[in-house]
């Protein structure tokens, strides 16, 4: 398996930085926490620049809060300054992670969102029936064939993963410390702070 060195480089550009921006603020331009950041845009990505580029960038303290939708969530919710930087190392990551990816993971993958499963769905329930239609749950024909979906949420995924095994898996792609020694940052980043709003 390929390992990828020297990428550090490609993640801290103000380019890459600028793209990374443009991501992170999308959907979100009236939230008060991006007005902040874009009062000098240009000076607040050049200081991430350089806070990167000389290894003292840390991230700042997450903010918790609880979500509904329907069920209760608790969320832990990174800076916006952060999330320019989580975008930023994806941008170089994901085109290596997305070559051996399943064809039908559709989750945070380019054009491959809730439509693309869908269909899938489909074409999978088409394909187990035999394409036959289906009347009250009841098979029309006699090549009943029974298929099974599942549906399943990993209770507290994010909280609960392990990252000593996470960052193995990363370091079979990844030989360059300097990328691992941030995300792994990003990872240990335990510190937390109260939301004043509904950020």
């Amino acid at each position: 398996m390929k390992a990828h060195k020297s990428l550090y480089n490609s993640i801290i550009p103000i380019s890459n930085l600028i793209l990374a921006w443009r991501k992170a603020r999308k959907g979100k331009t009236k939230k008060n926490y991006v007005i902040e950041f874009e009062k000098d845009t240009m000076k607040n990505l050049l200081q991430l620049h350089k806070e990167l580029k000389y290894g003292i960038y840390q991230p700042k303290p997450l903010v918790n809060f609880i979500l509904r939708d329907p069920k209760t969530r608790k969320i832990s919710k990174s800076d916006f300054r952060d999330r320019i930087v989580h975008h930023a190392i994806c941008n170089i990551l994901e085109p290596i992670y997305d070559k051996i990816f399943i064809y039908d993971s559709c989750a945070g993958r380019k054009n491959k969102g809730t439509l693309f499963a869908i269909n899938r769905f489909y074409y999978f329930l088409r394909k187990v029936s035999n394409n036959t239609m289906q009347i009250n749950n009841i098979f029309k024909d006699n090549n009943y064939i029974k298929g099974y979906c599942l549906k399943a949420d990993i209770k507290h995924y994010f909280q609960e993963v392990n990252h000593e095994i996470l960052l193995n898996i990363l370091e079979r792609k990844i030989a360059d410390e300097k990328i691992m020694e941030l995300i792994k940052k990003i990872l240990n980043n335990t510190n937390f702070r109260v939301q004043r709003e509904r950020e």
